[in-house]
Formats: C-alpha cells, structure tokens, sequence
C-alpha cells in the first residue's frame, strides 16, 4: 500500500455566492480526500478565507496536475492561496537580544517536534544565547548593531533569510526596532512577542507602565511586523489576572511565560497555513 501524503490548501478571495462549492467541487473531482475544513465570510471586506486539509488516498491525478487545476480556478476567482504538503515544514530564522525565555520555549518544542518547523538560524546583536543555540546545533550568526550601521544590520539578517529559504522571522524578544524597509519587505512573514496586551502599553518598559496604572491582568501579544511599531496584525494574545499586590519584578516574571505560550501558539499556527491577513487584521481559521 503506497504512503498517503497530506496537503493544506489555504485560499482567499471576494465573496460570492458558490465560491467554496466551486472549490470543493474541484478538490473531489481529482480525489482529494478533505480531512479537515475551516472558513469565513467577512461581512466588512466582502472576502472568503478558507483552509482545507486532505490527502490523496483517492487522488485520480499527480500532484502537479493536481496544482494546475487550482492555478486555473484561481484566476476567475480573483484567489490568493498556498498549497503544500504537510511534511514541506517553513524555515524559520529567530532573532533574538539577551532574554532566552522565549527562544528555550521555541527550541524545546521544535526538538519535541510539537513546533512544525525548521530552525535553520539563529540571529542576535548579543552573544548571551550563542551557548545555548550551539548545543542545539544550529547555526548562530552574531549580528551588532553598531551606531550609524543598521543598514548594513539588517542586509546580513535579510541575507541570512534569503540563503537559508526562511518563510518566517521569528522576533523572540529582539530588543531592536526594524527598519520601516524591512518591515516591508517582510510583511506577513515576520512575527513580534510583544510583552504587553496589545494595544495598551506600547513601547519600551510596558510592565512598568501596566504597574503605575494598577492593571488586574497582564498579557503578552504575538503580531505581525509592521512599520507602525507594536501595532500589527495581532494573532495570539494571552493574559492572566493579577491584584495590587504584584510587584513588577513578579509581573515580568509571570510575563516571561505568557510571551513565550503566545509566540509559540502564534509560530505554530502560521507553520500550519492558520493565519490570514484582513487588512489590519487577521482570520485564525481553526
């Protein structure tokens, strides 16, 4: 018996009446077997996300052929969508300052295989995390940010995506401000931990601001980068109450493992093709 191979199909476009059924029709007449379907009709912006998992147990035709019907109703349907195989995990590069929390959090599930993804490099303006990145055998690049250089900075880190094929920057607590350049250039493929709910307390030292307000939560937010700084696409968000006794020092503490939950649900759910971008929003289709 031959191994079945699994596919994600995620797909969007403008709404009309039929859309899904056009798809789903497409799927079955080259035997896809659906195993797994999540979408949504936004009312505001008139488009239809959708995810479909199958395999192809069933399939009447290759692979290849297979994907050429989907580029043929894509261009009728105005659709933007992504088709691959599950075992075609992302590569992805993770930048990160002097704080490792969120960094061990990331490494410990990958090497448990719970994180669907690739680690391919580490980049970091420090040298803290390079014991640390070496004992997981993974190529670490140190990167200063010296005065007057960010350019140049951030050319080698856009290089180091390029060569390694990285899909996804994973921002693990880089304490450095991306250039509104290479926020463009990496739109929707670069992923922040913010260590504050999102849209309160932006910026620098936000437990210190959520303290001097008397908060009775804290949280961690997981967005994507964008040049309006902290501002993003939010896609992960976790909190967990407090009271006025909590210092700072036990809000950052307790902040360490929300940040590090939500970073690895947020890399997780781009890995599996969960995540579509709506304007300044996303659609999580679970």
């Amino acid at each position: 018996m031959s191994e079945i191979n699994h596919y994600i199909l995620t797909w969007q476009c403008p709404d009309t009446s039929g859309v899904l059924a056009k798809v789903a029709q497409n799927l079955f007449e080259h035997g896809a077997f659906i195993t797994e379907t999540a979408q949504y009709s936004d009312p505001d912006t008139d488009t239809f996300f959708s995810r479909i998992a199958f395999d192809d147990r069933n399939m009447t035709v290759p692979m290849e052929e297979f994907s050429r019907g989907i580029e043929e109703l894509a261009t009728p349907l105005h659709m933007q969508h992504q088709l691959r195989n599950v075992e075609d995990v992302p590569n992805i590069v993770i930048a990160v300052s002097k704080d490792d929390h969120c960094l061990v959090s990331l490494l410990t599930k990958w090497k448990a295989n719970v994180l669907p993804v690739n680690i391919v490099a580490v980049v970091s303006n420090h040298l803290d995390c390079q014991p640390l990145v070496d004992w997981h055998d993974i190529p670490f690049h140190y990167l200063p940010m010296e005065a007057g250089k960010k350019a140049q900075q951030e050319a080698q880190m856009l290089n180091i995506i390029e060569e390694t094929q990285a899909d996804l920057l994973v921002l693990a607590r880089y304490m450095q401000i991306l250039s509104d350049d290479m926020c463009d250039k990496l739109r929707g493929h670069a992923i922040n931990i913010h260590h504050s709910f999102l849209p309160s307390f932006k910026g620098a030292r936000p437990y210190h601001q959520a303290h001097k307000r008397g908060v009775k939560v804290i949280g961690a937010t997981a967005h994507y980068v964008t040049a309006d700084l902290d501002e993003g696409p939010i896609i992960v968000q976790e909190v967990k109450p407090i009271n006025h006794a909590f210092t700072i020092e036990q809000m950052v503490h307790l902040g360490h493992d929300l940040e590090a939950v939500a970073l690895c649900h947020a890399v997780k759910m781009h890995a599996e093709q969960r995540i579509c971008l709506n304007g300044d929003k996303t659609i999580i289709l679970t």
